[in-house]
């Protein structure tokens, strides 16, 4: 089992932390990871774009000339995509990006980038992370004892911690996440995170089953 080191609030190494291998040592699969990051950020888009077909543009209802004998072009409706104020051809319409992925293919994702991160020694584990009241400096010097100032920092929290959230929220590159929000994206696009030793174990209950 791939141990790592184990931090008090200080940043103070205070021994080792023994991972699941279940969930920490799997074989990093880079192809379901792009499956499931892509999925993710093609549900939010919000697919509202919307252009009007020529039957929808107003106006247009009487022909503008005659078939014949005008030396011009027929036309049977100024409203046609070939003149200015017409309707559009093939335009977007609203619709719904969102990709179908299956829940052994997220925890999948979510173990390899655990372990790619443990990998690379992104990872730290802390004994405890709580605050008696929110106060950013608080963060901003746990941050500073770890020395990770000018890196992005994910901290997943075990669960709901309101002065925790409130001590980090206006730090640009300091993000929480409440462990059943987890999710590959966030993972994925913060250089590091810190994950206190319940949230590990926590972790490990959902992932290794």
């Amino acid at each position: 089992m791939p141990q790592v080191s184990k931090f008090d609030m200080s940043g103070k190494e205070i021994g080792d932390f023994e991972l699941n291998d279940k969930v920490f040592a799997e074989d990093v699969n880079e192809h379901v990871v792009h499956q499931v990051v892509t999925a993710q950020l093609a549900a939010i888009r919000r697919g509202t774009a919307s252009t009007k077909t020529r039957s929808e543009v107003r106006g247009g209802g009487r022909k503008p000339w005659r078939q014949k004998g005008t030396g011009r072009a027929r036309h049977g409706t100024i409203r046609s995509p070939l003149w200015v104020g017409g309707g559009v051809t093939f335009g977007p319409k609203p619709r719904s990006y969102k990709k179908k992925v299956n829940k052994k293919m997220k925890r999948l994702a979510l173990r390899s980038i655990l372990t790619d991160k443990v990998n690379n020694d992104q990872l730290k584990i802390i004994d405890e992370l709580d605050y008696d009241k929110p106060k950013t400096k608080q963060v901003v010097n746990l941050i500073k004892d770890f020395d990770l100032e000018d890196k992005k920092v994910l901290i997943v929290l075990p669960e709901k911690n309101e002065n925790v959230y409130l001590s980090a929220r206006n730090l640009p590159n300091i993000d929480t996440m409440v462990l059943d929000a987890m999710n590959a994206y966030q993972l994925l696009d913060n250089d590091y995170i810190l994950v206190p030793e319940e949230a590990a174990q926590k972790i490990e209950e959902v992932l290794a089953e």
